[in-house]
């Protein structure tokens, strides 16, 4: 399904993605930007969260690949959440048109409160401190719920996906913030990649669209990450609890504001 848009709209867009590109890259809820732009722009909901799931794309696979290059994300410790995300992804995606997503609305907004408050007072590990705990048993199982519901949620609705994953991560094996947005980076690409996936079987992507706003959600991405990595956790934390405080006032907006 294509439709046409003017010139300026797509250079709107594009300084948009930009501005998301690099949010995202540090702290996650760059949809919260993407996402409402593209609604302006008059695209039908469907073909919005298509749209947004082939631009993130771009920007999720810059920065988790600039995470990696500086090793801060281990993917063999991690296997176990890839493959649920990935899982959880293709099954949110096919059932986004299937079921009400009203009560998840009225209900995600007071979870992410309560989520914001924790990393808010959470005592944070040193910037320096890069070792991963110990796996056992257990945090085989907290993999495959953690990255089964959130890449069924990036599939299902997807605002906030990378905070999400940002304050899990913490709150589950007690990592510092650069290992922690790696983390969060890398995942919510595996979701990213396996929805628009989904999307494109069932035909929910303006890809002229989302190719022009992907290079720029890259490029923005690319200078994130490399900030977060310079400046460390006194740049991504002030950043992270403003995304997933903005996060919540638009849900709780949305769902109980009218």
């Amino acid at each position: 399904m294509e439709i046409a848009l003017d010139v300026w709209m797509v250079a709107a867009l594009c300084a948009v993605a930009l501005v998301a590109g690099f949010i995202d890259a540090v702290a996650g809820g760059g949809g919260l930007l993407t996402v409402p732009a593209l609604l302006t722009a008059g695209l039908p909901p469907h073909l919005v969260l298509g749209t947004n799931k082939l631009a993130a794309t771009f920007g999720s696979v810059t920065a988790s690949i600039t995470y990696y290059r500086r090793r801060l994300f281990d993917p063999a410790y991690w296997r176990t959440a890839l493959i649920f995300t990935a899982i959880g992804a293709v099954a949110g995606t096919l059932v986004v048109d299937l079921i009400p997503k009203e009560w998840l609305e009225k209900i995600i907004p007071f979870f992410i409160v309560i989520a914001a408050l924790y990393s808010l007072l959470m005592k944070m590990q040193p910037d320096d401190k890069l070792n991963l705990p110990e796996q056992t048993p257990g945090h085989f199982w907290r993999q495959r719920l953690q990255g089964l519901s959130l890449g069924f949620y990036d599939g299902l609705a997807g605002p906030g996906t990378g905070s999400f994953w940002m304050v899990s991560t913490m709150a589950l094996y007690k990592i510092n913030l650069l290992l922690t947005s790696g983390v969060a980076r890398t995942m919510n690409c595996v979701s990213n990649v396996f929805a628009l996936v989904t999307f494109a079987y069932l035909g929910h992507i303006h890809y002229a669209l989302g190719l022009t706003m992907g290079a720029s959600l890259m490029l923005g991405s690319y200078f994130g990450a490399r900030s977060a990595i310079r400046f460390g956790s006194k740049f991504i934390r002030p950043l992270f609890l403003t995304m997933v405080l903005a996060i919540t006032a638009r849900l709780l907006w949305q769902a109980w504001g009218n």
